[in-house]
């Protein structure tokens, strides 16, 4: 798998669900804060390397984030799901209203169902 990356002993690729903790400071506080979404991208190389995360937020928003490899502000990441897919890069998943899926169930089901026919 050519689009794999490794963080702290965790291993994700393209169309992994992932939850990554993000440090937030706020004055003199910081704070960890959750993202969770689909990884859509990875691109670059060596120390430029980022990966770009999908979620879909309240009200079928779509929110997209873009992360350094190396940042010093990402705390921990988690893979939830592995995701088996035959792109490098899922930007498909934006044109999707509100839902990231891989199979649409629904559109196979209507393209083959049969119509009845009329007696004339």
């Amino acid at each position: 798998m050519a689009n794999q990356v490794k963080i702290n002993d965790t291993v994700f690729s393209v169309g992994d669900k992932v939850k990554i903790l993000q440090k937030i400071q706020e004055g003199d506080k910081t704070r960890l804060q959750p993202f969770e979404g689909i990884v859509i991208a990875i691109k670059g190389d060596g120390e430029n390397k980022m990966f770009t995360v999908r979620k879909i937020a309240a009200g079928s928003i779509g929110v997209e984030r873009i992360w350094p490899l190396n940042s010093p502000w990402i705390d921990n990441i988690k893979v939830i799901k592995k995701g088996q897919v035959r792109r490098a890069k899922l930007y498909y998943l934006r044109n999707t209203p509100g839902k990231l899926k891989f199979v649409h169930e629904t559109e196979k089901q209507e393209k083959f169902q049969k119509k009845p026919r009329s007696k004339s």
